[in-house]
């Protein structure tokens, strides 16, 4: 068993944490950052988590690659988070790629590269607070409890998703819908694409919208990937005529 571990999110958080300003006055302010002491948050951060399973065989640590294949589907998608990496992020990656096997897929975001490597290589456990995570099969750790995720439950998970939006990653779902009120919809009309189309289509939002929010909120399997070519097969409805 491995630890698949979405890196994107310690590295950033510990990168961020090691920052310091300086005021040098005259409308002067340096951003300022000492990378062993980011190294050493990002290395005390994942050896925690690796006394959590003391009996994993090893650990993969995942990153999000430069290209995002979601903007070609909505230019807009993340366009809010337009802050730059903080200090010392990339050379932070390339100290731990001495120590750690690290994983970064073209086109594809840490949560993508680890749901294609985790239905591809069963039986590992998945390290990421992101709920997106909640639709792939297997164990999911998310810093604090593990879970273990059916097929079918990863699959009525994307379609809650759908409904629900995400506003941090900058797709509305259904206007009104939440989390609750999706899950309480799919239990009483059924977990189907129809059912995703009824709901957008009584917001007088058409079956290419829900599609596209879909698609957004898709996290990949190795269904869904290309390997040969390195490219996303964008995610289709198999119960469309539902």
């Amino acid at each position: 068993m491995k630890l698949l571990i979405d890196a994107d999110y310690i590295v950033y958080k510990s990168c961020a944490g090691s920052e310091s300003e300086i005021d040098w006055g005259d409308d002067v302010i340096m951003v300022v950052s000492k990378f062993s002491e980011a190294l050493k948050f990002t290395t005390k951060e994942l050896k925690k988590i690796e006394a959590q399973f003391p009996w994993a065989s090893d650990t993969i640590l995942f990153f999000s690659d430069s290209v995002n294949f979601r903007k070609k589907i909505a230019p807009d998608y993340k366009g809010h988070r337009n802050r730059k990496k903080p200090c010392g992020y990339r050379r932070v990656i390339q100290e731990l790629e001495k120590s750690y096997e690290v994983i970064r897929m073209p086109q594809l975001e840490a949560d993508d590269a680890l749901g294609i490597y985790a239905t591809l290589h069963e039986g590992n456990v998945i390290v990421s607070p992101d709920k997106d995570m909640r639709q792939i099969p297997g164990k999911l750790y998310d810093l604090d409890t593990v879970t273990d995720i059916t097929p079918e439950e990863g699959k009525q998970w994307h379609y809650i998703q759908t409904l629900s939006g995400d506003q941090t990653d900058g797709y509305s779902g259904v206007p009104g819908i939440g989390v609750k009120r999706a899950a309480a919809l799919f239990n009483t009309e059924g977990y189907s694409w129809s059912t995703v189309v009824k709901a957008f289509a009584e917001k007088d939002l058409d079956e290419e919208i829900a599609l596209k929010n879909a698609r957004l909120a898709k996290i990949l399997t190795f269904k869904e990937y290309d390997l040969g070519q390195h490219e996303p097969i964008l995610w289709t409805p198999s119960d469309a005529s539902n």
